[in-house]
């Protein structure tokens, strides 16, 4: 009789903005291989999942993934909306998948909620389409910061939702009307995932601050307005979640003549430090992250040593 598999660690690989997951997780993935054990990467990138949106996200080139698979990448059109409730269900079927030929997950994620709502116990509530279209409406007549002012004087908790973010505050009044509660905070960190290894890359302010103008510099040379143009055609304004994607909106808002070339990218370069820097404050409360420092040549051998002596024997 053959003798049953072992059980396999989930790797989930956190941190920033421009910290070097990505090429992390391909060193580690190929480091588990030439090891003997295969390994592939589980993106928890919400922005990745779309097809065109290449250069503003990011997105790793074929050549940078050197031949390892990616799941959950160029999954969706512009126009279609990713849902973190859906995205929790695609994950965890890649993950199981990944497991079941006895491949290693590795999940690679800036976004604090969406590492945990693949990865922990994270129950979504319900929706009506009748009441988010009345939402949907009225933010489309008051805007996002009236809409906003709504949500708080019913529910001062859901204040912590940034006022520009219509479409958060649409699922927030949403929930509220369907449960009478709206609870913006994440549950307790419990996985849902089992055999989880979870490691984060942390740096300085200052070097992640200008890893970010870099990489803004590079996608506007890169030709991040001719693939916003390109989008266009495919779409991308009428996306709900794609077009409003940091980097994305303020192209959009150039062209559209609201602002110059310049303020556009230091609005880009702006709001991607904020979003670096709320990134690392979440991830930054959950105490079961072995944190590594980023850019070390040991980080690959490191996870990867983890990942061997992690395998179970049943």
């Amino acid at each position: 009789m053959p003798a049953t598999p072992p059980s396999l660690p989930v790797v989930a690989l956190n941190g920033p903005t421009a910290s070097g997951k990505s090429s992390l997780a391909v060193d580690v993935a190929l480091l588990l291989a030439a090891a003997g054990q295969p390994a592939e990467i589980v993106n928890a990138d919400s922005m990745l999942v779309y097809r065109g949106m290449d250069v503003g996200t990011a997105k790793p080139s074929a050549d940078e993934r050197r031949g390892v698979p990616h799941h959950l990448v160029d999954i969706l059109a512009v126009t279609q909306t990713a849902t973190v409730a859906d995205f929790q269900a695609r994950a965890r079927a890649a993950i199981d998948e990944c497991r079941g030929r006895g491949v290693v997950p590795i999940v690679v994620g800036g976004s604090a909620l969406y590492m945990r709502a693949i990865l922990d116990v994270f129950e979504f509530p319900g929706t009506d389409a009748d009441v988010r279209a009345r939402w949907e409406a009225r933010l489309a007549e008051v805007g996002p910061e009236a809409l906003h002012a709504e949500l708080a004087r019913r529910s001062p908790a859901a204040a912590e939702i940034h006022p520009g973010n219509g479409r958060r505050t649409v699922r927030a009044l949403e929930v509220l009307e369907l449960t009478g509660d709206h609870q913006p905070h994440l549950p307790a960190w419990t996985y849902a995932v089992d055999g989880v290894q979870s490691w984060g890359l942390e740096l300085p302010r200052d070097v992640m601050d200008a890893r970010i103008a870099e990489r803004v510099d590079a996608m506007w040379a890169g030709s991040l307005v001719d693939e916003v143009r390109g989008l266009i055609g495919q779409g991308l304004r009428e996306g709900r979640t794609a077009a409003r994607a940091i980097g994305y909106a303020q192209v959009l808002a150039y062209l559209d003549g609201q602002c110059t070339a310049g303020e556009a990218r230091e609005e880009i370069v702006r709001r991607t430090r904020r979003f670096a820097r709320k990134q690392l404050g979440w991830f930054r409360r959950d105490g079961r992250i072995t944190w590594l420092t980023a850019g070390d040549p040991r980080n690959a051998a490191t996870i990867a040593d983890g990942v061997l002596a992690g395998r179970v024997q049943p």
